[in-house]
């Protein structure tokens, strides 16, 4: 089979690896206790070219419409353990909506400020009430003339705090069914629109995640992302494309922290021996190698599939819901295999741990993962 990623995809991930290094790593500690990124990080990303990895060159990006660059963006942040670097929200999450359906206009408005790092862009799907339910978003915005009135609240929100534009999903009619929901994009300065606090987690700590609040707040009608009341078929074609990226995060971690703990297996020893010679920890270093390199092989076709166009929502569903149960019971058993020093914050482990739990829940709840795949086998 012919290899993922060619010479210039390997180029970039060396570049992009170096910044990271450089750039997040050391200062990544004190973000986490700061519970945020310091934003010039943004800005000497978009140096990098790395916000702008899939805008058209005449928006400032560079034009690479090529998944693999955005899988390599999520791997490297996620091998190095710093999740709350959200530039995979932007890339990933954001970017392709604006650049699927955004009119020329607002992609002249938009996309050169996000590919410059002026601007950080966000997903606003989830409502207090709903979770995971999106079709019982309370949020609802009442057409007027020529504005929509915005009123409701959105919960869980990466880059909350930091966000200039967000793409919110959006109640816009009464009536039951698909047809009900538009996409808004929702600025920063927009009257009536406000932020919560800096919501504080269990892991994921540098993330400024945030809730946001919507009070009558005017939405001109060219802040419509596509067509109104089409916001639910275009979350639909854009979650596997997500869900994917948590799959792709999920085992790019795993795979750093077993290679992690496979060193501490070598280095530490009890009773005189390395801890990795007995015949328990053997065993569960073989059984997460085997896992890891059935995953890996995993994801990487479903990223051949979505860079050809093939990839099913079933199937980006399936790498998800796996993926993400598997890189928790890895880390668990890498935090076993460090006995007490797993438990101590100095080690990354530690921190893995605690952010690897999230996977389960967010894009979508596993429990809803295995929805969408027993339903498409006639269930």
């Amino acid at each position: 089979m012919q290899e993922l990623y060619t010479e210039e995809h390997n180029l970039f991930r060396e570049s992009f690896s170096t910044f990271l290094k450089q750039e997040a790593l050391p200062h990544y500690p004190q973000w986490e206790k700061d519970g945020i990124i310091d934003r010039s990080l943004w800005k000497k990303a978009a140096d990098l070219g790395v916000l702008g990895v899939d805008i058209a060159e005449e928006y400032g990006g560079l034009g690479l419409h090529d998944f693999r660059y955005n899988a390599i963006i999520c791997e490297e942040i996620s091998k190095l353990s710093m999740p709350g670097i959200g530039f995979s929200t932007q890339s990933d999450i954001v970017i392709p909506y604006l650049n699927t359906y955004c009119t020329p206009e607002q992609k002249a408005k938009f996309l050169p400020k996000m590919a410059t790092g002026e601007w950080i862009g966000a997903l606003g799907m989830t409502d207090p009430a709903a979770g995971s339910d999106l079709k019982n978003i309370q949020t609802f915005a009442e057409k007027k003339d020529g504005y929509y009135l915005l009123n409701g609240a959105k919960t869980f929100i990466s880059n909350g705090i930091f966000a200039d534009v967000i793409v919110t999903f959006v109640k816009t009619s009464r009536e039951p069914g698909s047809k009900s929901y538009s996409l808004f994009l929702i600025e920063r300065g927009m009257e009536g629109f406000t932020r919560g606090k800096n919501l504080d987690k269990i892991g994921f700590k540098a993330q400024d995640t945030a809730e946001l609040f919507f009070d009558n707040v005017k939405v001109p009608f060219e802040n419509v992302l596509g067509e109104p009341n089409r916001g639910f078929y275009y979350l639909m074609h854009n979650l596997p494309q997500e869900r994917l990226g948590i799959a792709i995060g999920g085992i790019a971690n795993a795979e750093a922290l077993l290679e992690e703990t496979m060193q501490y297996c070598k280095d530490r020893k009890a009773f005189g021996k390395q801890i990795g010679s007995f015949q328990n920890s053997r065993f569960k270093i073989a059984e997460m190698k085997t896992e890891c390199t059935i995953a890996r092989n995993f994801v990487d076709t479903c990223i051949r599939e979505l860079v050809n166009k093939k990839l099913t929502a079933e199937k980006a569903a399936m790498a998800k819901y796996w993926v993400s149960e598997m890189q928790f019971r890895i880390l668990d058993e890498c935090l076993q295999l460090h006995g007490g020093y797993g438990y101590i914050n100095e080690y990354k482990i530690a921190q893995a741990w605690r952010d690897a739990r999230v996977g389960r829940i967010y894009g979508g709840t596993n429990e809803i993962m295995k929805e969408i795949i027993g339903r498409s086998l006639g269930f």
